[in-house]
């Protein structure tokens, strides 16, 4: 490939990132286009903040890079596309849960801390790519091991596992919706009580 120019490498990299489907690894972008690393993550930078106010934004996920939307066109988005977003069931997010902070983990381990037969709930997960097989355990019966795909990482929006809320953000996201759910309505001029707010 020749060489290019920083405005001409910006713009191939923009291109490459639209037009894929999933996140872009920066050590992908440099092989491909035989560049540093280090020349592909300066205009990514650059890319960052010219997205920076516009109804799409490039976002880090799943270890790559990828265009997505604005969060505050959701709606609009939405009306729009013809795909339904996924939708968990309660069983769904438990297991999801469990797997994305313990990883890696056996079915075992998972219906222990749920106390339910899970298969089928796994089973789920991993035909919709959210979990995938990491190997077996090297124990009596060789159960397989589990643990979030990048996919995982693409839906959830996170860059890497190290993203993933704490246990202790968890607890005062709990507490701020118990004391909001106990507080008493307010009420307006008229005397009817507000709508409760959830931020």
């Amino acid at each position: 490939m020749k060489a290019l120019d920083t405005t001409e490498l910006k713009s191939l990299v923009e291109a490459l990132v639209f037009v894929s489907d999933v996140p872009v690894k920066v050590d992908k972008l440099a092989e491909m286009l035989e560049v540093d690393r280090g020349d592909i993550r300066s205009v990514l930078d650059e890319l960052e903040q010219d997205y920076r106010e516009r109804g799409i934004h490039l976002a880090r996920v799943a270890g790559g890079v990828q265009f997505r939307t604005d969060a505050r066109f959701a709606d609009a988005v939405r009306s729009l596309q013809k795909s339904r977003p996924f939708r968990f069931s309660r069983a769904a997010l438990e297991c999801l849960a469990i797997i994305a902070y313990r990883q890696p983990v056996t079915r075992g381990d998972v219906e222990y801390l749920r106390g339910v037969d899970s298969g089928g709930v796994l089973k789920t997960l991993l035909d919709k790519r959210l979990i995938r097989i990491l190997g077996k355990k090297d124990v009596a019966g060789r159960p397989l091991i589990y643990g979030t795909s990048c996919e995982f990482l693409e839906i959830f929006g996170l860059h890497s596992l190290e993203d993933l809320p704490t246990l202790k953000e968890f607890s005062e996201l709990d507490l701020d919706l118990a004391e909001e759910a106990t507080a008493p309505p307010a009420e307006d001029s008229s005397g009817a009580a507000d709508e409760p707010s959830i931020h």
